[in-house]
């Protein structure tokens, strides 16, 4: 089977790689307005705001398909969201909002949500098919030097929620409920099954 993977993550593509899928990237035109996408609305609770964004990179990618006229094949979409409560954590601007993320995860449970979608084009119409992976991790309490350490290595850099569990903050971690390969970025099960493989 061979997709399009409309996403640059490393993670995303390794975990592809392991379940056998071939891709070719189909990432965004320099015109296009990708933070746009994802950008929070007011009041919006995290689960909407996955599935809205996932819904809304899945249209981008389809028209970026059409508009350089390449083969139709299946592309794929994700979003990964980490929230702890109704608080969506995104991507640290900088360290010490990377910090402030880090201390608010100490000792808590916090949520992981990563949306996919499976975009299927032909002459007629486009279908869509959706799926939300949803996972809780338990965080140890942190003490300064942990999140001093975590920090100076600029692992959370670019990550939702300012960690990533494959790395160092994986000796954060106390309990997981959910998908392991959805907390990196892609849930292989719902991909898979996404894709009939």
């Amino acid at each position: 089977m061979k997709i399009y993977l409309a996403s640059q993550s490393p993670r995303r593509q390794e975990l592809l790689r392991q379940i056998g899928v071939q891709f070719d990237l189909l990432l965004p035109d320099a015109e296009e307005d990708a933070e746009s996408l994802e950008a929070e609305r007011a009041g919006e609770a995290p689960l909407t705001y996955v599935k809205r964004v996932v819904y809304a990179k899945a249209l981008a990618a389809a028209q970026r398909l059409k508009r350089r006229a390449l083969p139709a094949l299946p592309i794929l979409v994700a979003d990964t969201t980490v929230a702890l409560g109704r608080t969506i954590l995104h991507k640290p601007v900088d360290a010490k909002d990377n910090a402030r993320m880090l201390r608010a995860l100490s000792g808590t449970t916090h949520r992981v949500l990563t949306g996919i979608a499976v975009v299927h084009l032909d002459k007629a119409r486009t279908r869509i098919d959706e799926a939300v992976s949803e996972s809780f991790v338990s965080f140890k309490p942190l003490t300064p030097r942990d999140v001093r350490n975590y920090l100076a290595s600029g692992e959370g850099t670019g990550k939702a929620g300012g960690y990533a569990i494959q790395g160092l903050a994986g000796a954060y971690v106390t309990q997981i409920h959910g998908s392991y390969s959805g907390i990196m970025g892609l849930p292989l099960a719902e991909t898979a099954a996404l894709l009939k493989i």
